[in-house]
Formats: structure tokens, sequence, C-alpha cells
């Protein structure tokens, strides 16, 4: 247990990490678009850790990099996008689609969930015409992390396992 532990502090570092060198990254002139480089921890963390953790590392990542480099906002806008993105990747990996597939989804539900989030906050539709731009934008930036998570996931998923279960 306590192996499974230090494994989710230092997956929840790595995540803290990525989502600061992410924020060097320029948006590409379309607001609320990211690589969602964190995802790949969470992608990682589902299959090696478990639902829980994963969920949690994704929390805290959120928690620390709002209150240390953002606004309270950015954190609700962030939980909103992380809870919707979250529930549809477990259905996902119910569902045994692939790890590639599960990024796609996880990404272009991260940015429905915070459309969500921006329509109650601006107390109007109009934003919602920005889902298919988002949509798209997430089955980009998904398709690239489920791609880097699959990767990931080949070279170190063995050792990881194999560390927790010594």
């Amino acid at each position: 247990m306590s192996k499974k532990i230090a494994v989710a502090a230092l997956f929840t570092s790595f995540a803290v990490i990525l989502s600061y060198i992410e924020s060097f990254i320029p948006v590409i002139g379309i607001p609320g678009v990211k690589l969602g480089l964190a995802n790949m921890v969470i992608l990682v963390s589902l299959d090696l850790l478990g639902r829980k953790e994963a969920f949690l590392i994704n929390f805290v990542r959120i928690l620390v990099i709002g209150f240390m480099f953002s606004n309270l906002f950015n954190i609700i806008y962030s939980i909103a996008g992380a809870v919707f993105s979250f529930a549809v990747m477990l259905c996902a990996k119910k569902m045994k689609l692939s790890i590639i597939t599960v990024g796609i989804l996880g990404g272009v539900f991260h940015n429905i969930g915070q459309l969500i989030v921006a329509g109650f906050v601006v107390d109007t539709y109009s934003v919602f015409y920005y889902v298919p731009v988002l949509i798209f934008s997430g089955i980009i930036t998904g398709t690239f992390i489920g791609i880097l998570s699959r990767i990931v996931y080949n070279r170190v998923g063995n050792y990881v396992l194999k560390y927790i279960k010594e």
C-alpha cells in the first residue's frame, strides 16, 4: 500500500510539472485550448493505480497549479472539465476502449465540461457556439495525449506494476 502511495505522489508531481510546463506553451489564438499534457499522467494512472488514485492525482494537480499560478475561476473551470472528462474516461475504460480513444474522449469532454461552467458563469448560451472548435481541438489534442500515454505506459507500466506488487 505504501508503494502505491509513493507512486501516486510521484505521478502527482509529474502531473504538476507537466501542467507548469504547459503554461509556457502559447495558445494558438483559440482561448481555452491547451494540449492537456497532465492528462497523460491521468490516463496512465487509471491503468496502473486505479480510478480513485487517478482522480486524486488529477484533483491535487488542479489545486496545486491553481493556487500557485492561477485564480479561483480557473480552478473551478479546471475541476469542472476534469470531473466531466474523468467520468467519461471511466465509462470508456469500462467499455475496453483503447487508451488513445479514452484520451480523445477525455480531451473533448474536458472542453465541454469547461464550456458548461462558462455558460453558467456568463449566463448566456452564446458560448456554446464554440462547441465545434472545442470538439475539434479536443480530438486533436486527445489523440496526441493518447498516443503519448500509450508510449509511456508501454515503457514504464510493467516496472510500476512490479514495484507496487513487491
